[in-house]
């Protein structure tokens, strides 16, 4: 696989609090550049993403990146980011249910925010570094449970991303049509290499055009 070929796995990403319009429209035209598979941007951009670049796929977040707002908060935001344009949504699960052996309601969440996305993707931040490994697969077994369309690691702002250990581990408990999506701390094309043979479908990076560019 080329270094131009990984890009094609990579939702080029966004997510700062303070990220200009310059700096959006700089990564959207860097996705069509370069053919990844799609932006992850915040959602009060992807209207105006939507019209300006209309072939591009958008990604935007949902309860992000804390978790706790309610499910039916968390849907309003869904149904809005998909009629703004927004095909794939990455939500972040509620980690207090998760702390609190409250695996059902998550699933049930996921469960709503799946049908809320209608055709589009959804991907589930777990948040791994606050879990341990029993929390860690049992979110496996509720994303597979909620039908959403992958697990994430991470939302990029808590204390640690992802690590090829926990993308073995979902590899080992997740059902057959959830995919993987690692995100944080993918700093090098090595890096980018490693998690996609290690059987990611997708990650989450900031950095992987520039790492291209600048080779």
């Amino acid at each position: 696989m080329t270094d131009q070929d990984m890009l094609h796995y990579v939702d080029h990403t966004l997510l700062k609090a303070v990220a200009s319009w310059e700096e959006i429209r700089i990564l959207c035209q860097e996705a069509e550049e370069y053919q990844t598979a799609s932006v992850c941007i915040p959602p009060s951009y992807v209207a105006r993403v939507h019209k300006e670049f209309p072939t591009l796929t958008i990604c935007t977040v949902v309860g992000f990146p804390l978790g706790y707002s309610t499910a039916r908060t968390k849907e309003t935001e869904t149904r809005e980011a998909v009629a703004n344009g927004a095909s794939e949504v990455d939500m972040v699960i509620n980690l207090t249910d998760v702390k609190n052996g409250e695996y059902k309601k998550i699933e049930e969440e996921i469960a709503l925010l799946k049908q809320s996305v209608g055709n589009g993707i959804l991907k589930v931040i777990v948040e791994t570094c606050y879990l341990t490994e029993k929390e860690k697969i049992a979110m496996c077994q509720a994303v597979t449970n909620g039908n959403a369309d992958y697990i994430k690691t991470s939302t990029g702002f808590g204390s640690a991303g992802a690590s090829l250990e926990d993308i073995r581990l979902f590899k080992n408990h997740i059902g057959p049509g959830v995919k993987i999506k690692a995100a944080g701390g993918v700093r090098t094309l090595e890096d980018l290499r490693a998690y996609i043979e290690a059987g990611c479908g997708r990650v989450g990076a900031s950095s992987a055009v520039k790492l291209l560019k600048d080779k």
